[in-house]
């Protein structure tokens, strides 16, 4: 993980600057460097959160895929099943209508 660099020196010389006591802007820049370090994500980060989302989608594809293609069959073997059933039906039937 990439890491972001903030300089907590100089932004305490900054704050005490503009009128913080010494003590409010280390308080102040260790809380800022804390959220920082936490919170702020990197374009690694960023990148690599991409790659996972990416790969996650391509498995998910290829599941759904696969479950397509195994409906698919299915619903043949099913379509197939029935027609060859009504096919028996009709020939039984004209065999007993036809005088014989």
């Amino acid at each position: 993980m990439a890491t972001i660099t903030f300089d907590t020196h100089v932004f305490v010389k900054k704050l005490k600057a503009v009128g913080f006591t010494e003590e409010q802007a280390e308080v102040f820049a260790a809380e800022q460097a804390r959220l920082i370090e936490d919170q702020l994500a990197t374009k690694h980060d960023l990148l690599e959160l991409e790659t996972n989302l990416r790969r996650e989608i391509k498995q998910s594809e290829l599941l759904l895929q696969a479950k397509m293609s195994e409906s698919k069959a299915e619903m043949v073997r099913w379509v197939v099943g029935v027609g060859m059933l009504q096919i028996t039906l009709i020939t039984a039937l004209l065999l007993r209508l036809l005088p014989g």
